[in-house]
């Protein structure tokens, strides 16, 4: 009887292991299969400083204060008192002092004087440009005190987006060495960028339609980030494209969760 209970469960425990790797292959047969596609976030950053508001002017200059009466004296003040010092003496009469060597010697009231000449005939250069006041979306000489990020129209199915460059991953290449290629490809070799190392910086995936699904459920984006450090798009090479700053993102890509993995990168 001992003997007839151990073969059951022998032949039991055969069963359920066939059984287990039977669904275990039918599991992986059926795995879902996916493109993998790389995409770049190029961004051209900050070319001045942002303008000041209230609340910063007022502590800049609460700082300046402190930095001034904290200093030691510079040697353009401590010549302008020795200069003061000297006219004093003249005033009282003291002839020791060399009186061609005092007039030929250029005081430092003087150079204040020819300084302060200098510095109202210089003009600041203005922070808004001509592509500025045209709203030029594909020149990077723009919104200067504020980070600019490339969108080119690319087609999906029927219809055409705005997104980020991307394309898919050939085979044997890195991601990295895929998000290069495409760079290069949607946009031209007049480009000199700087990539931010080799993990991507965000993902998106998206399924494609029923009637498009060959044994391939969709496309898997891994986006790199890179920035913009001379040139431009090529315009031979790329057809609509715009440099959009960061509130003009969700007006140009449409779809919301297209959008949101783009603000995940972004802050």
């Amino acid at each position: 009887m001992y003997r007839t209970a151990t073969l059951s469960l022998i032949n039991g425990l055969h069963c359920n292991v066939k059984l287990g790797t039977r669904c275990l292959s039918l599991s992986l047969n059926t795995a879902e299969k996916w493109n993998l596609y790389a995409g770049v976030l190029v961004e051209r950053l900050p070319v001045v400083s942002k303008e000041l508001n209230a609340l910063e002017k007022e502590f800049k200059e609460y700082l300046l204060r402190v930095e001034f009466e904290r200093s030691l004296k510079s040697n353009h003040e401590v010549q302008h008192e020795r200069d003061l010092k000297q006219a004093e003496l003249l005033k009282e009469g003291h002839v020791g002092l060399d009186l061609d060597e005092i007039v030929a010697k250029q005081t430092a009231q003087d150079l204040k004087d020819a300084y302060t000449e200098e510095f109202k005939q210089f003009k600041l250069a203005s922070r808004k440009t001509i592509d500025d006041k045209t709203n030029n979306e594909i020149s990077t000489n723009r919104c200067l005190d504020e980070t600019l990020y490339l969108l080119i129209s690319q087609k999906l199915g029927k219809n055409e987006y705005f997104l980020l460059p991307q394309g898919p991953r050939l085979e044997g290449e890195t991601m990295r060495q895929a998000a290069e290629r495409v760079l290069r490809e949607k946009c031209g070799n007049q480009m000199k960028v700087c990539f931010y190392g080799n993990a991507p910086w965000g993902f998106y995936k998206y399924k494609y339609p029923i009637s498009m699904r060959d044994q391939i459920i969709g496309a898997k984006v891994f986006f790199y980030r890179a920035s913009l450090l001379a040139g431009n798009v090529d315009k031979n090479v790329t057809g609509k494209y715009g440099w959009v700053r960061t509130e003009a993102l969700e007006r140009k890509l449409n779809d919301s969760s297209y959008m949101q993995s783009v603000q995940k990168m972004i802050f």
